[in-house]
């Protein structure tokens, strides 16, 4: 593998889509264990944003495989690839993805590292304010922090713990051009799917496993 270089900012913005849902990740490895029993009694009037952003918060490493979809405009059929997802508290992120290709994305604190084609790229996300961003929301969602949440989403919660959606949409305009809307789905702690809605039309679903039940 060559030695680390620094991403272009073409290869950049095809990579923001994949930073975004890397928030939805870091929240699947996170949830990798079963429902939990405690909260079976939880009915709808109690089930609120307050509520899951304690649930999610409270596992903090683990790993879940995924499939996802993409459906692209400059495709004929759509794209699915898989892998797995790790977290490791309190800062180190990881997507690896094994078919179609192989790809590592890794995000060790302020630092970004990207795998692929016999290259290796790395950037400081402090250079990359909407990076910086996405990676300070996964941050907020792994600690349960509403509040840092907000400051970059306007969040939405609806259904019941046994049922419950979660949807983010960006604040920024800059991630709105990119972005429109990140919905997650699941049931207590345990998340099942991950769409991602972009501004070009495009759209992706991310289909969950947990690891733990393997």
């Amino acid at each position: 593998m060559t030695a680390a270089r620094p991403l272009s900012r073409v290869s950049l913005r095809r990579q923001t889509r994949t930073l975004a849902a890397l928030l939805t990740l870091a929240s699947a490895c996170c949830v990798a264990g079963g429902p939990n029993a405690n909260a079976a009694s939880t009915d709808a009037a109690s089930w609120n944003l307050d509520r899951l952003m304690s649930t999610l918060g409270q596992k903090k490493s683990g790993r879940a495989s995924f499939v996802e979809t993409k459906y692209l405009s400059i495709a004929a059929e759509p794209v699915t690839s898989s892998g797995e997802l790790v977290f490791t508290a309190p800062d180190h992120l990881e997507k690896r993805t094994d078919n179609p290709k192989p790809e590592d994305l890794v995000v060790d604190g302020d630092k970004l590292t990207i795998a692929r084609n016999g290259h290796k790229y790395t950037l400081a996300l402090t250079q990359y304010p909407d990076l910086s961003a996405f990676i300070e929301s996964i941050r907020a969602t792994l600690s349960g922090n509403r509040f840092a949440l907000e400051q970059v989403y306007k969040v939405a919660v609806t259904g019941t713990g046994d049922d419950w959606t979660l949807t983010l949409t960006p604040l920024d305009s800059r991630m709105l051009k990119t972005i429109s809307t990140i919905t997650l789905t699941g049931t207590r702690d345990v998340l099942h799917t991950v769409a991602i809605q972009q501004a070009d039309g495009d759209h992706s679903l991310m289909r969950l496993q947990n690891d733990a039940a393997n």
